[in-house]
Formats: C-alpha cells, sequence, structure tokens
C-alpha cells in the first residue's frame, strides 16, 4: 500500500470510530457506547443511523417479512441469539453477548483489546480453541439461528463498518440443514486485509470431496475511497436479491457477484447432492449472521486503536 493510501486509510479509521447518534465515550474495555461527537462537528444523514421510527419504505411486488431497526436502547431483541467462545477460522476474539448492544437506533458491535480467561484451556493441547489460556480480544456475533430464516427474497442491511488493520467484520448467512459447507454460506459482506484492503461477496457450498466450493468477489477498499474520501465514516446499504436462479449482491446499487444458482450443487460428499441455495425442501432457509471478528484473515490487529465498533442501522428481509 503507497504512502498515501496509508494516510487515506488511517484518517478513514478515525472518521468511522462513531455510530453516530448517542453519547458516551469508548473505552478500551467496558460498556459499548459511540464515542461523543465533537459540537462543531457537523455530521451529515450519511453518517447517521436512521431517525428512530422512521417509515420503513416498501418495494412493489415485495412484502417486508421481517425487520430490526434497532430503535430501542439496551440489549439486542430477543430475535438474536448470541455465538461465545472461540468459534471458528482460528481468529483471536472471544465472542461474548456483552460486547452487542443497542445505541441511539443502531445496534453496536464492539471489539475490545481485554484479557479473557479460556475456561476450555488444556496445557499442551493441539487445538487452537483450547491451547490459548486466554484470549486477549473479545468481541460479538449475533444470528437469527432458531428465529428467523428465510429463502429467497431481498436481505438489506445498512451499516458502518470499521476497517482498521486486523477487523474482519461480515454480513451473512448459512443454511438451516445440514453441516458446513453443504448448508451453504452466502457473504454479502466480508471486509479484510489480504495484500490490501478490500469488500468481498461471496457464496459457498459442498464440492465432492468435503471440501468448499467457492464462488467469490473481492473489491478493492481504494475503489470506493477514491470516489469517496470520506467512505469509512458512513453508512452504507448491501443488498442481496435471491430466487431460484441467481444470488446478486450489491453495495450502494452496485453489482459485486452475481452467483448463478444452477452450478451451487453440492459435490455428492455424504451423498448430499442438494443445492444449498435453490431447493423446495420443507423447512430449509438460511439464517442472518453479523459480526466482527478480529485476527486470522482480518490481519494482525497489534497496532490497531481499540475498541472497534461495527455499527448495523437496520437489516430487512423482504419476498
Amino acid at each position: 500500500m503507497g504512502f498515501l493510501s496509508r494516510i487515506a486509510l488511517c484518517l478513514s479509521i478515525i472518521l468511522a470510530a462513531s455510530c453516530g447518534r448517542g453519547g458516551g465515550s469508548g473505552k478500551e474495555s467496558g460498556t459499548p457506547a459511540p464515542p461523543e461527537t465533537p459540537s462543531e462537528t457537523v455530521l451529515s444523514a450519511e453518517m447517521l443511523p436512521s431517525p428512530k421510527g422512521a417509515e420503513v419504505p416498501q418495494y412493489e411486488g415485495m412484502e417486508l417479512v421481517w425487520h430490526d431497526e434497532f430503535d430501542v436502547d439496551g440489549a439486542p431483541s430477543d430475535a438474536w441469539s448470541y455465538e461465545e467462545g472461540f468459534v471458528r477460522n482460528k481468529e483471536l476474539q472471544w465472542y461474548q453477548k456483552d460486547n452487542a448492544s443497542v445505541s441511539g437506533g443502531a445496534l453496536i458491535i464492539e471489539a475490545r483489546r481485554e484479557t479473557k480467561p479460556n475456561p476450555g484451556y488444556v496445557s499442551g493441547s493441539s487445538s487452537w480453541k483450547t491451547n490459548r489460556p486466554t484470549a486477549e480480544y473479545t468481541s460479538a456475533c449475533v444470528t437469527t439461528s432458531g428465529s428467523f430464516a428465510f429463502r429467497y427474497g431481498r436481505l438489506e442491511v445498512r451499516a458502518k463498518i470499521p476497517v482498521g488493520l486486523g477487523s474482519w467484520p461480515a454480513i451473512w448467512t448459512l443454511g438451516n440443514k445440514w453441516n458446513w459447507p453443504y448448508n451453504g454460506e452466502i457473504d454479502l459482506m466480508e471486509y479484510y486485509v489480504r495484500s490490501e484492503p478490500g469488500i468481498l461477496a461471496n457464496a459457498c457450498w459442498g464440492g465432492s470431496h468435503n471440501n468448499s466450493v467457492w464462488d467469490e468477489s473481492f473489491t478493492k477498499y481504494s475503489h470506493f475511497t477514491q470516489k469517496d474520501g470520506d467512505w469509512a465514516s458512513k453508512y452504507h446499504i448491501w443488498r442481496m436479491d435471491w430466487d431460484k436462479d441467481w444470488i446478486k449482491m450489491y453495495l450502494d446499487d452496485e453489482l459485486l457477484n452475481e452467483v448463478d444458482l444452477s452450478k451451487t450443487v453440492n459435490g455428492g460428499a455424504g451423498g448430499n447432492r442438494e443445492n444449498p441455495f435453490s431447493n423446495d425442501i420443507e423447512g430449509f432457509g438460511a439464517y442472518i449472521l453479523l459480526n466482527l471478528a478480529i485476527g486470522s484473515n482480518g490481519g494482525d490487529p497489534s497496532g490497531t486503536q481499540f475498541p472497534m465498533q461495527y455499527c448495523v442501522d437496520y437489516v430487512r428481509v423482504y419476498q
């Protein structure tokens, strides 16, 4: 990454620190709250959550079947459950419900640099989940598993994401039948740093040898910041349009990836030749996950300022 790009990224990180509405200051650990906004700073509507009680738009030919506007301060609604502990991808964070709250019209998922004892620690273990006596970071993953799943329709999420090195925010879904990857994974949004920062839009299903098959799109972060230097300080709308033939994923109405569902049939391992994205299996659907992972694909967070906040204005599903 060039010198000017690094400066732009650092400025974006600073501007993105606040979720917008609400008060209070974030601390290295403790109750998550958006940092105070200086009184002389005027924030545009793009930098703020939607006003509480704002009318939810309707789309012609579609019905709003599920949504959360995050208008009630406190804990997220009972529609959301929480992952706990070390979960996947050899990530650094310990997931816990204390790092998710609703404030000022947004869901705030806060990643903190703090030490958390690992109750499953086993000295000499070869497992990444049990060979660390402590976690050095905490965060949250909220999910609608068990409360809401859908098949086909439009998923729309307005969010502001952290872009510091080490951050790995995501909007994604998993099928509610079979194990991964045969249940199907849709990543409407992932952000992390490879050779440079980028935003991903992916789908994943099962191969023929217990492997995963990916249809992946990676768009450089600079693609967005070259058009808008304040990109990281603003909320953006991620949208997925899903029918029996295609999954199409958009960011602020720009198409990032389209997945041909005639090509997403599971490869047959364990006898599974179902299509996790296009089927008429009774009760099958995809549930929603929102999380902020630290490390692993996100990169080394040791030089990044914490806490980091991932702010979600709303989640809406239309059919």
